[in-house]
This record gives structure tokens, sequence and C-alpha cells, in this order.
């Protein structure tokens, strides 16, 4: 087994169905962590799909959230976000540099 198919994306993780030809795409809208390119590779996932924490309007609980500052203190708390941290230890990407990549890209735009 390859190391990427072991290190899960957050739609896998929480098998939420919101990632491309998902399940609750229909219901629920497609999550803006299973498109959000300028993250892709970041900690082997697909575009954030393991850095979902930066990325406004994922779901918490079946309900979508905000942007990163209205929504990090609950994902700190994430058995995902811990399990990343953990899986990409010492080489975990703070917040502040993901967030950069999405801005340098929205700037570039």
């Amino acid at each position: 087994m390859s190391e990427r198919m072991t290190k899960l994306n957050c739609w896998e993780f929480k098998k939420c169905g919101r990632q491309p030809q998902g399940m609750h795409v229909k219901d629920k809208g497609l999550c803006p962590a299973a498109v959000e390119d300028a993250l892709d590779g970041i900690h082997d996932g697909t575009n954030a799909g393991r850095t979902c924490w930066v990325v406004g309007g994922t779901l918490c609980m079946g309900v979508v959230q905000g942007t990163f500052a209205q929504k990090f203190k609950g994902c700190e708390a994430c058995d995902f976000y811990q399990k990343v941290r953990q899986e990409e230890f010492p080489n975990f990407f703070l917040s502040a540099v993901l967030l950069g990549k999405i801005r340098k890209k929205t700037v570039a735009v």
C-alpha cells in the first residue's frame, strides 16, 4: 500500500459525501476543501483535503462553517485535525502558512 493511500482526506475520514461526485453534493453542496487547489499536495492531500481547517464553508457536525477566524477554535478540537497534526509532525504546516498560500493564489488570479 502506498503512503498516499494511508493518508486520508477529510471527506474520506469524516465520510461527509461533499467531495466531487459525493453522495451529499446535491443536498449539502460541494465542499470548498475538495476543490481548493492552492493547497493541493500539502500533507499529501488532494486539494485542501488535509488542510480543511483553513478553508471556509466546510462541515462540522453536519453544519456548514464560516471563515477560518470563525471556525478555527472548533477545528483545533477536531479528531481529523489532531490526526493530521500527529501524522505530519514535525513537518505540519501552520495555519498562517496555509492561509498565505490561498491568498497568494487569489492575488495572482
